[in-house]
């Protein structure tokens, strides 16, 4: 709220003071606070037509070339033009000439492009002078701006240049960089132009190509400082800017109003300077330019090297070419290609299983084509991948080797056990895959490997006692459950130190379930036999092993007559 006494003169200064004495300060005092925000500058040229080009003002060699605005003329030795708003601007206020009041945000595009790669460079810049013309300005070099004196004179005159030239008198860093100028040719600061990644990896931009690029320019006049970054057209605003200076001498170049626009100026050398689109705001963020269906330009001399006959003849025969090569792979493809397996036909023995099954597609994307990068381990079983599923989530994929003999029943006994079991000190299972002989489970991915690697594989850390103990309490509890606390009995038949995986916190899960046994509770199971080496049985019988006609896992109950000890846990 408006605290009105605050403005009221004291009755010993004016002893006659009354309201209706107040009333014209006070209308003063609030046009005064609202002029600002009515005389605020916003505009934004996304191409620049007849329509537009009224708004601007175009001088000397500045001409439209719709739906850009050329800076110089090629056809002038030296040539010359500036291209400005109207209306100067305000910058500073009248009472205090040391400080700056206005902020002001732009951002533009423009195109470089000179006709011989190996001609000086010239480039353009954006300025902001309290004249059209800045006095001593050579009309053929220095942006058509500055003389070649060194000093910095203060006048009112500020610059930021993109430069494609290189005068190592004026400590130039090369022929393709941004400077900000304080009515001086010689830069104040200097930055090869180019831009940083999201990375904050620096990437050069050559601004001698033709090609568009798009420029932002935030002043802030409070703090003296100014901000420049750049990038192609069409990519999104880089978050590091890429040329900062912020320094109280910026207040000595500028003057109370001052005209803002662009200027380039040439010498014999043709270079051909080009804006695009311009957008301004004194009163906050410059709004967006469209950088869609922008014109690109390239030197005239590269699209007549070939007649336009020419140019047909070599595309219509390169297509040519290349359908015929595709036709004779696709004919030797045709030919030499594997027995299509139906992929999407599902076994009845598979109905029995509830896991959730995967897709290959899926699961190759998930791993990248099973690529060796993902490879986690290698054995008798076949090999373990890293994946990620769509949903970012990372899970490991076992895939049984075909010439695995085992192959068939350790994928359907993995099936049929860890795939219905739940318990936190178990490596829980995601899913499965089968594409013809190929059979693939899916479990959640342990980022600490196994246990083996922490005790037998010369590890970088040595994994002390405590961490041992919590392990083996971690397996045991896995063990206790499998034998007691699921609807029925599961022998796993393979503990060893590679079978006990670790989790992000380096609890222990037991995992592998291709030689696991179950049978009900109070049954005897037939275990005298030793595992993994019936290498001599065929899939058939392996398969009936597994599965005995008229009943299925959960139900099997005729594994001999040997008793399961019970789980010691310490």
């Amino acid at each position: 709220m408006l605290n009105l006494s605050k403005f009221a003169p004291c009755d010993s200064e004016f002893p006659n003071a009354n309201t209706e004495n107040m009333l014209p300060l006070l209308f003063i005092f609030i046009n005064l606070s609202i002029i600002p925000s009515i005389s605020s500058i916003e505009f934004v040229f996304n191409s620049f037509t007849t329509n537009t080009t009224p708004s601007l003002n175009l001088i000397d060699d500045a001409r439209l070339e719709p739906p850009v605005i050329r800076l110089t003329n090629d056809s002038n030795q030296f040539s010359l033009g500036r291209a400005f708003y109207p209306s100067q601007i305000p910058i500073k206020t009248t009472s205090n000439s040391s400080s700056i009041s206005t902020s002001f945000s732009t951002q533009f595009i423009f195109s470089i492009l000179p006709d011989d790669s190996s001609s000086p460079g010239f480039g353009l810049a954006f300025f902001l002078s309290a004249s059209t013309s800045p006095p001593n300005a050579l009309s053929s070099q220095y942006f058509g701006l500055f003389s070649n004196a060194t000093v910095h004179t203060a006048a009112p005159l500020l610059a930021i240049e993109f430069d494609t030239g290189l005068n190592p008198e004026f400590n130039d860093p090369d022929r393709n960089h941004v400077g900000i100028d304080l009515n001086s040719i010689e830069s104040v600061v200097t930055q090869t132009a180019g831009y940083y990644n999201d990375s904050d990896s620096f990437v050069p931009l050559n601004m001698r190509t033709g090609q568009n690029i798009h420029a932002w320019i935030e002043f802030n006049g409070p703090e003296f400082e100014i901000n420049v970054t750049i990038a192609p057209a069409g990519m999104s605003r880089p978050i590091k800017t890429l040329l900062s200076y912020k320094n109280l001498i910026i207040a000595n170049y500028t003057s109370e109003q001052m005209y803002m626009g662009f200027s380039a100026s040439k010498t014999q050398w043709v270079e051909a300077q080009r804006l695009l689109a311009w957008s301004f705001s004194d009163s906050g963020i410059a709004r967006t330019i469209n950088t869609t269906n922008l014109p690109v330009f390239q030197l005239e001399n590269l699209r007549s090297l070939l007649s336009s006959g020419a140019i047909a003849g070599i595309v219509l025969g390169s297509v040519v070419g290349v359908l015929g090569c595709l036709c004779v792979v696709y004919w030797f493809w045709w030919k030499r290609r594997p027995e299509k397996v139906e992929d999407d036909v599902i076994e009845d023995w598979e109905l029995e299983y509830w896991p959730h099954r995967f897709s290959y597609d899926e699961l190759s994307q998930a791993t990248k084509g099973f690529c060796r990068d993902e490879l986690l381990g290698a054995g008798g079983f076949g090999k373990v991948y890293k994946g990620t599923l769509s949903n970012k989530t990372e899970v490991a994929v076992k895939c049984v080797n075909h010439d695995s003999r085992q192959g068939i029943r350790e994928f359907m006994a993995e099936i049929s056990t860890i795939g219905r079991l739940q318990h936190k000190n178990l490596v829980q299972m995601r899913g499965w895959c089968r594409k013809g002989n190929e059979l693939m489970i899916v479990y959640d991915y342990m980022p600490n490997g196994s246990l083996n690697k922490w005790i037998f594989d010369k590890p970088e850390k040595v994994m002390n006692w405590v961490d041992r103990r919590r392990v083996l309490a971690d397996v045991a509890e896995g063990l206790n459950y499998l034998h007691h606390g699921w609807e029925q009995v599961v022998v796993h038949r393979d503990i060893k130190s590679s079978n006990v995986l670790l989790d992000s916190e380096m609890r222990g899960r037991l995992g592998d379930f291709g030689l696991a046994k179950l049978y009900t509770h109070g049954g005897v199971p037939n275990t005298t036999r030793v595992v993994g080496e019936n290498v001599d049985a065929t899939p058939d019988e392996m398969l009936a092993e597994l599965t005995p006609s008229g009943s299925n896992m959960r139900d099997r109950n005729d594994w001999g007559s040997e008793e399961l000890e019970p789980l010691s846990v310490v």
